[in-house]
């Protein structure tokens, strides 16, 4: 594959060769838009979020504001034939986003309140699942530690492409002296599993079935928990 072929950073300037269609590079502001496209397009299951939440804006919110706008330098994307086509979203200050989460959130509730008469019915189950379920099926995970979350279309996926948006990533923690990162990812038979960070040295710390996916999707799909120890 032509990411074979590039040399991966950690700096901000990747060294393709002159074949190489794939540069891995650290996030930068004019990112923002196609971070959060990218985020809304894979946001079902690898698939875009449409069909079971309208709201792209409040979605992408969600997911991604924290990373894109107080903690950029955690953040890594990949572009292929110059467009961004994935991103490794991260971050090492858990305390800062903790306390920026709990306001983003109690915004991001009153914009969806006001927002949900209007809302389709496949929108409206899905804010209902956040409200009644998603506190006792999402995964306790570790609070005192490093964490990502990564997506990539199906065109510019591959072992070689997500390892090297990872190894920056890691690399980065490690200049800062964290420990410990960990990731809470969507599993299921057809698409990646925990078998995939395993080789990584990623180990499974606990997992769970999130039901809001049954009306859509015909095979149990669960939220895992992984978690790395950084030498």
């Amino acid at each position: 594959m032509p990411s074979e072929h590039t040399e991966l950073t950690a700096e901000n300037t990747p060294v393709p060769s002159p074949a190489a269609e794939v540069i891995i590079r650290r996030y930068e502001p004019r990112d923002r838009a196609a971070v959060r496209w990218l985020c809304c397009e894979t946001g079902f299951l690898g698939k875009a979020i449409d069909p079971v939440f309208e709201d792209r804006e409040l979605f992408a919110d969600y997911l991604t504001r924290y990373y894109t706008d107080i903690e950029p330098e955690s953040s890594f994307v990949l572009e292929q034939d110059g467009a961004v086509k994935g991103y490794l979203l991260g971050s090492y200050r858990p305390y800062r986003q903790q306390i920026f989460n709990f306001f983003n959130n109690l915004a991001l509730f009153a914009r969806g309140m006001a927002k949900y008469p209007f809302y389709n019915r496949a929108t409206r189950d899905f804010i209902g699942w956040i409200l009644r379920n998603s506190w006792r099926e999402v995964p306790k995970s570790p609070r005192r530690c490093a964490h990502f979350h990564f997506n990539i279309l199906p065109e510019a996926q591959g072992l070689s492409n997500s390892k090297g948006l990872m190894d920056l990533y890691l690399d980065h923690l490690r200049s800062k002296g964290v420990r410990q990162v960990y990731g809470q990812v969507v599993t299921f038979e057809a698409r990646r599993g925990a078998k995939v960070f395993e080789r990584y040295g990623f180990q499974v710390l606990n997992r769970s079935e999130i039901t809001k996916y049954r009306n859509s999707h015909p095979e149990p799909v669960y939220l895992t928990t992984v978690l790395k120890e950084l030498q």
